[in-house]
């Protein structure tokens, strides 16, 4: 049975999965700094300006979770599904996600961050003379 109302799981769901996004733009980040491309301060700043864009929305949610006394922790993993536990004051809530739909859904969450965020290049000085 069901005891999670469909906004408090919308609000943990996002926020999950808004989480999962910001490592993957964490490690993305690292790998273009590690990296040899021709054009890194670019690729730095769109990435960089996906995850404030990220973290700030993250920020929200979690305030609203402490406002609703809602946890969200993973239960188990294995290599077909994750089972995460929803946590509030009434209840305890354990919900599978498949692993490959985890994928597609924070790739969705990347792709509703790129297309919110404005694409401007690093602001650099000119030195013309």
């Amino acid at each position: 049975m069901r005891c999670l109302s469909e906004s408090e799981y919308r609000l943990g769901s996002r926020f999950l999965f808004l989480s999962m996004a910001i490592v993957v733009l964490q490690q993305d980040i690292q790998i273009v700094e590690e990296g040899k491309h021709k054009i890194k301060a670019y690729l730095l700043h769109t990435l960089q300006s996906l995850e404030k864009a990220a973290l700030e929305e993250r920020r929200q949610l979690r305030s609203k979770l402490r406002a609703c006394n809602m946890q969200i922790v993973t239960a188990e993993k294995n290599d077909a599904f994750t089972t995460f536990l929803f946590i509030t004051k009434e209840c305890e809530e354990k919900r599978n996600y498949f692993n490959p739909a985890i994928r597609k859904k924070v790739e969705a969450i990347l792709l509703e961050l790129t297309q919110r965020v404005p694409q401007s290049g690093p602001r650099h000085t000119s030195t013309n003379a």
